[in-house]
């Protein structure tokens, strides 16, 4: 059971720049092979199919929390491209052609079938599938694919990084390098623990460590890179039988913290009059707010 809240995990900068490149690019961290769509569903049917949960409780603990935190990474990178979309085109009369702005970006599937928001896509267009989820039901070796999935993702997200200069696109790659990172050394930890093996040697992979981001550091000096959250009040409690020791890279101590990270509020987004959305006239919001009303007085 999942509990959501009207946040995101971190403030994204708002500029008036739009750039319809650098949110196709950012696609590749949504819905890509090594995307945000991927870790997630990777870990929530791992989460759902888990054997011998009573038995492995904290490697339970460990894939169910991540998971949690999975979600609200499909949900910023959705935001960071919807940063980097607003604006993109203007209002107009059809024989205007108001969306002319954008007939010759790389993608545009968003503005064609969506109303300039985020879709489950790669950076080419190609929707995101079941295909992208590993379940082996072998603990060592979904671990090891866990494992080989976040150090692809942070590849990704490095790659994106280099590819776009959009304030939005990058402060939320640099956290996300941070806190992808954080599940990279998770992984390790759990294999070192199910397998003797010092996985973390390995770490980090690619060499290039997050500080040589301006975006990524200034989370890592903040320790964001040593906190693992297990989103819930109460449940979860083994996780700290696995987060713990120091991290890898810095030697910094490791916390669990039981509980969510402390967001902000979600943005919003202005109507799009060229791409009929939300569609709402002022006479329609009236009206609506009129009907609200209206029923909320008679219960």
């Amino acid at each position: 059971m999942f509990k959501r809240l009207d946040e995101i995990l971190i403030e994204i900068p708002k500029v008036d720049r739009p750039e319809p490149n650098a949110a196709a690019a950012v696609q590749e961290l949504l819905g890509g092979k090594f995307g945000e769509m991927s870790t997630l569903n990777n870990y929530l049917y791992q989460s759902f199919n888990f054997r011998s949960k009573s038995k492995l409780r904290p490697f339970y603990d460990l894939v169910t929390s991540i998971t949690a935190e999975e979600l609200g990474h499909v949900e910023l990178v959705s935001h960071a491209i919807n940063h980097c979309l607003q604006g993109s085109t203007a209002p107009g009369k059809p024989d205007e052609t108001p969306l002319q702005s954008v007939r010759d970006v790389r993608l545009s599937l968003p503005f064609l079938a969506g109303g300039q928001g985020a879709m489950p896509l790669d950076s080419m267009g190609r929707p995101w599938t079941g295909d992208n989820v590993f379940n082996s039901g072998n603990l060592i070796e979904d671990l090891l694919h866990n494992f080989f999935l976040e150090v692809g993702a942070r590849t990704h997200k490095m790659k994106v990084y280099e590819m776009t200069d959009h304030p939005s696109a990058r402060e939320v790659v640099g956290f996300l390098l941070v806190r992808g990172g954080v599940h990279v050394v998770a992984y390790a930890k759990a294999l070192e623990v199910a397998t003797g093996v010092d996985v973390t040697k390995l770490i980090p992979i690619p060499s290039l460590d997050n500080r040589k981001f301006s975006e990524a550091r200034k989370y890592e000096e903040k320790g964001v890179h040593t906190k693992l959250y297990t989103y819930s009040d109460s449940d979860f409690k083994t996780i700290d039988q696995i987060w713990k020791g120091t991290h890898p890279e810095d030697g910094q101590p490791l916390e669990v913290i039981h509980g969510v990270p402390k967001g902000v509020p979600v943005p919003e987004y202005p109507e799009v009059e060229e791409e009929f959305a939300p569609g709402i006239s002022e006479e329609d919001f009236a009206e609506i707010a009129r009907r609200l009303k209206s029923a909320a007085n008679t219960r």
